[in-house]
């Protein structure tokens, strides 16, 4: 049992608290924030070292032993994808900060900031599928009011779209719940996965493993459950924007990766059912953004396109594959948060998203435009860079496992990547200087360009240094598809 493993969630739930109590002190906010977030990243990444050479830490709280009451558990996965939502944390709430009107900031930003890192941290750590629905609600809740701050029209007709629709899934995700309870008589997804391991009739099992496809794939914005995610991730300002783009579908992702490779690995058609959908994902998702000339909205379908690479990888189902899908998981994260930031930069410069109203930003704001470059080549799968390798273990994965057809739907859709990419390169960036205001060339965006240094440093870290990096992915991916040897009787035997 290791303390250590609760602080994640702890630290950031007792500051956004008090936070609530200090609304009007705008620096106090700032600072127990920022101080809260940095010890979020040490302790994550002190955890992810202890996990790594001593193996998967649990805590019992009440010290109820599990499977009777909640445990959460840190392995390779949650604790290294806490470790990266802490990096991605730090970075936007700069941005954030450089961005927003201080009435913003007033209106509880500093707070429900921090409860949506709250349950970010607790959807990835709990051992408890009730737990995971709760988690999912605070970040619901958290996300509702960050995504709707500003006021705008268009902005709240959005969010409304949101929590609507992210409440219907989560009314299924409590029926989900019950049901499973009900045909196991546990909530511990190690005991659970231990008691349906042990049924002979496992139809009722997949009526389980479709609803909660429905549940997970709403919050990862899967076809056809993407519909929402488009207009929603484009109406908030760039720093929402990167933190829910980066983060909040990758929440959905893990949870399928969680369940359908600890409680629901009983039927290959489910399996050929994940294949499917993530063809498709990536197929539709690319084609908007080939479509579409608005700098962010452009981005936005691509989170859609990047998440069918994701739900491929755990539909083909073997360590390589699974070891891919994080390494890929952990690229998008970073890569596409930096991209959404760029988008925000070039809104500041120009005042709009309207790729045919800007041009030139190459030649007034050069350290903008390579910047984007790096990240937009990352995304699109060249070499060095992590988006690559990420690729390059799915596409393995498929051959060896004889997917060909999904294969080639992914490789398509990094060519369309590419072009829709360079498609906003070419129009915004080279060119003549065509700008909706002459005085926008004067802009000075050296602050909000340094901030995003780190997830650049990141995407061209993970690709040169991509060989220790992909032999953690496969230890991951070992961990994952070998659930009785790690996982559950780290979680029922402590």
């Amino acid at each position: 049992m290791s303390n250590l493993v609760v602080m994640p969630i702890l630290i950031p739930m007792l500051i956004g608290v008090l936070l609530l109590l200090v609304k009007d002190k705008k620096q106090v906010q700032r600072i127990a924030t920022l101080l809260t977030v940095l010890s979020m990243i040490i302790l994550s990444g002190y955890l992810t070292y202890i996990v790594y050479i001593d193996g998967i830490q649990t805590i019992e709280l009440g010290n109820w032993p599990a499977p009777f009451g909640i445990v959460l558990v840190a392995d390779l996965l949650s604790s290294s994808l806490v470790f990266l939502s802490g990096i991605l944390a730090l970075v936007t709430l700069v941005f954030a900060w450089l961005t927003f009107s201080p009435e913003r900031e007033r209106n509880f930003f500093h707070p429900f900031f921090l409860f949506l890192l709250v349950g970010v941290n607790g959807s990835f750590m709990t051992g408890d599928l009730f737990n995971l629905f709760v988690f999912f609600e605070v970040m619901l809740i958290s996300s509702f009011i960050l995504i709707s701050m500003g006021s705008k029209k268009y902005q709240l007709r959005e969010s409304l779209k949101y929590v609507i629709i992210n409440t219907i899934s989560s009314m299924f995700f409590i029926l989900g719940v019950a049901y499973m309870y009900g045909l196991t008589g546990t909530l511990n997804m190690a005991d659970m996965a231990v008691r349906t391991s042990e049924m002979e009739n496992t139809a009722l099992l997949s009526v389980a493993a479709v609803v909660f496809l429905f549940v997970f794939g709403t919050k990862s914005a899967i076809f056809p459950l993407y519909y929402w995610l488009p207009h929603s991730y484009y109406a908030p300002p760039a720093a929402i924007a990167a933190l829910f783009g980066g983060l909040l579908t990758k929440v959905g992702v893990y949870t399928i990766m969680r369940m359908y490779t600890l409680v629901f690995n009983h039927d290959p058609q489910i399996l050929q059912i994940l294949l499917i959908v993530g063809g498709l994902t990536m197929f539709i998702g690319v084609l908007g953004a080939v479509a579409l000339y608005d700098f962010k909205r452009i981005l936005a379908v691509h989170i859609v396109s990047q998440v069918g690479y994701m739900i491929m990888g755990i539909g083909i189902f073997t360590p390589l594959a699974i070891a891919g899908t994080y390494y890929f998981l952990v690229h998008n994260i970073i890569v596409k948060s930096a991209l959404f930031l760029y988008a925000g930069i070039a809104e500041r410069i120009t005042g709009t998203t309207q790729l045919k109203q800007m041009s030139g930003l190459l030649k007034t704001h050069p350290y903008v435009g390579w910047l984007f470059f790096i990240t937009a080549l990352s995304l699109a799968g060249i070499p060095p860079l992590s988006g690559f390798f990420g690729k390059f273990a799915l596409i393995i994965s498929g051959f060896e496992a004889q997917h060909y057809f999904v294969v080639a739907v992914s490789i398509l859709t990094g060519v369309l990547t590419l072009f829709s990419m360079m498609k906003i390169f070419m129009t915004s960036f080279f060119g003549e200087v065509k700008l909706p205001d002459p005085a926008s060339a004067a802009v000075k965006v050296g602050g909000l360009a340094a901030a995003t240094l780190p997830l650049v440093f990141l995407t061209v870290l993970l690709g040169v240094a991509a060989e220790p990096f992909m032999q953690f992915s496969m230890e991951i991916g070992e961990q994952l598809m070998n659930p009785s040897d790690y996982y559950i009787p780290s979680v029922l035997e402590d």
